[in-house]
């Protein structure tokens, strides 16, 4: 069995280490670490913007939502190397999409490295629409947003 929540303060470390496993393989790909490493988790958890998804009572996944305006950036989502090709991320952006709506917003949009060609491919395959690419942070990056149908 398995569910999407809020993280808590007890999750600090399990949500550092998914985003640690995750993101530790692009460090050669794009010279550096990415953004995700450098996050500040404890605060984002306290300020209620970090999800785990867990399954099986194991925390697998996690993503960070921020609100900006009418629009929810999904700033963040990552799982578990040893626990992908499950449909996890999927859940994980489908979830961010369902909660996005039901709290009135009318887009969602993310980036990502443009090194992370699978990610782009994956955004693609579930509507989000690439809209710029620009450099920010030292980083290349896409930009990508998917428009959302308001709830019924």
């Amino acid at each position: 069995m398995q569910n999407i929540r809020l993280a808590y303060p007890i999750d600090l470390a399990a949500v550092e280490a998914i985003v640690r496993a995750a993101y530790t393989r692009y460090i050669s790909l794009i010279g550096q670490k990415p953004g995700p490493m450098s996050d500040d988790y404890s605060t984002l958890i306290e300020n209620q913007c970090v999800y785990v998804l867990v399954s099986e009572n194991k925390l697998v996944g996690m993503l960070v939502l921020l609100p900006e305006g009418e629009v929810m950036l999904l700033d963040n989502v990552a799982v578990d190397p040893d626990m992908q090709g499950r449909g996890y991320g999927r859940e994980l952006i489908a979830f961010a999409e369902k909660l996005s709506v039901e709290r009135g917003f009318r887009a969602i949009r993310l980036y990502t490295n443009e090194a992370m060609t699978e990610n782009i491919g994956l955004y693609k395959r579930l509507g989000f629409v690439e809209t710029h690419r620009a450099e920010e942070k030292g980083f290349r990056r896409v930009y990508m947003t998917k428009s959302l149908a308001p709830s019924s």
